[in-house]
């Protein structure tokens, strides 16, 4: 029986994820991505996409940038993407102490179609609130 390399096994795992299916742990990471406030702080995080590099940038000021997200849903959102590697946490000893966090590469890669929707969403918005109201109208 011939030995498998490292790189042999993480293909066929690669090739073996099926969000489709229940237990596949790509639908545990497609629900978290799929957050609105993942979305958006891997947006704000990344800058424009044509910039040369993404910002970092302080909780406070992802704090305000994301208008009415709350203090707990931010660390928790924040400490679940460093878990899964999207993103870095840098702590500075400085009086008080300065927190950035920025994009790591997979984060960035991520980013990029984050920024598309994000982008999608707000050049449509019109059509769909028009859709919207034709619909209601229609099942009224």
């Amino acid at each position: 029986m011939p030995t498998e390399t490292a790189a042999q096994k993480q293909a066929q795992a690669r090739e073996a994820y099926d969000a489709f299916l229940a237990g596949c742990p790509s639908r545990q990471l497609l629900a978290r991505i799929s957050d609105k406030w993942v979305a958006l702080i891997l947006a704000a995080l990344g800058s424009d996409p044509g910039a040369e590099r993404p910002q970092s940038m302080r909780y406070s000021e992802l704090s305000r940038r994301l208008a009415g997200v709350s203090q707990k849903m931010l660390t928790q959102t924040l400490r679940s993407l460093e878990r899964d590697g999207l993103i870095t946490r840098t702590v500075t000893p400085t009086v008080p102490v300065t927190v950035t966090y920025e994009l790591t590469e997979l984060g960035l890669s991520l980013h990029h179609l984050m920024y598309g929707i994000k982008e999608w969403a707000e050049a449509h918005m019109n059509e769909v609130l028009t859709n919207r109201d034709n619909y209601d109208t229609q099942h009224a």
